[in-house]
């Protein structure tokens, strides 16, 4: 197991655990969450990891690394189990980790690498941290709008919503008939469409928890995209910040973690919410307001974890 990174005293403040934040949104939303407690930094990255950590620090702030690729079931799991070994008092989980692959990649395991580190991985993790996270912490799940079949903006871009069948169908690569033609899109937005509902059912089974989710909008210019193209990168490296302010689905990672970081520091105690990339509520696709699919997803999703050894 890696051994955790830390600085003295870092239990005398709440913590917050955050996925994916060596970049974009989950690096600007760690630094912020830094000024309020210890922030437990879990990527897969260990010398970003140890940057981070030590940017923090230089701060005066304090920060904790768990290595953790959360493709990897038994990574996440054991990464859950480093988290609990601190004895932190955790009071907020944002779970922004995550991929966009091109094209359909497995993993060492062979499950689909998009639906792995997406869903299975961060399910796994949030699943075992739970019951120690102190009353009325806040969990945070970073959808998607393309899970949406209806939704312009993705309908244009090529996404024809979420296609899930089954867990154990996602982490082969399958997915529903009438999907997008483009590789990868599919898994995305299956991917993103069970996280939100993942937090929805979570909410129900957890009432003195807070967990919510959130659709960021679109972040060209991040990690997320870090597998398209050289010429792809530039263009929305570029042009993205600049279009950002005068197309409402557009955001910068410092937006979007403005938006998150506000959400995880709520103490008005909604759960149970999908957030727009404004902060404000949103329905989503048909799905993820159906309370029995929600809960198939997430009973699914631990049977086939189930699985899975540690």
């Amino acid at each position: 197991m890696p051994k955790a990174h830390s600085n003295k005293a870092s239990a005398v403040k709440p913590a917050y655990v955050v996925t994916g934040p060596t970049s974009g949104m989950g690096r600007v939303a760690a630094l912020t969450l830094a000024k309020r407690g210890t922030v437990v930094l879990v990527g897969r990255d260990r010398q970003k990891l140890d940057d981070l950590q030590a940017l923090i620090i230089g701060r005066r702030g304090r920060a904790v690394s768990v290595l953790c690729d959360l493709s990897d079931i038994a990574s996440a799991r054991r990464a859950a189990r480093e988290i609990i070994a601190l004895q932190l008092p955790i009071v907020g989980l944002l779970n922004n980790a995550g991929v966009q692959n091109p094209s359909a990649t497995k993993t060492l395991a062979g499950f689909d690498m998009t639906f792995a580190t997406n869903h299975l991985g961060p399910f796994a993790l949030t699943d075992t941290l739970l019951p120690h996270l102190h009353d009325g912490a806040n969990v945070l799940f970073v959808g998607s709008a393309t899970e949406d079949p209806e939704r312009g903006p993705a309908k244009r871009a090529g996404f024809r919503g979420g296609r899930y069948i089954s867990a154990e169908a996602s982490a082969r690569g399958e997915w529903a008939p009438g999907g997008a033609t483009r590789p990868g899109y599919d898994a995305y937005a299956t991917s993103k469409q069970c996280s939100i509902v993942t937090a929805m059912a979570l909410a129900r089974e957890n009432p003195r928890l807070h967990i919510n989710a959130l659709e960021p909008g679109i972040m060209f210019n991040t990690g997320l995209h870090a597998n398209a193209g050289v010429a792809f990168q530039v263009l929305t490296r570029v042009l993205a910040p600049l279009l950002a302010p005068f197309i409402k689905v557009l955001s910068t990672p410092r937006r979007a973690a403005r938006v998150a970081t506000r959400i995880m520091l709520d103490q008005s105690g909604k759960t149970g919410v999908y957030y727009d990339e404004s902060g404000q509520p949103m329905t989503g696709s048909t799905l993820v307001r159906d309370p029995d699919f929600a809960a198939r997803v997430i009973a699914e999703s631990r049977t086939f974890l189930s699985g899975i050894s540690a």
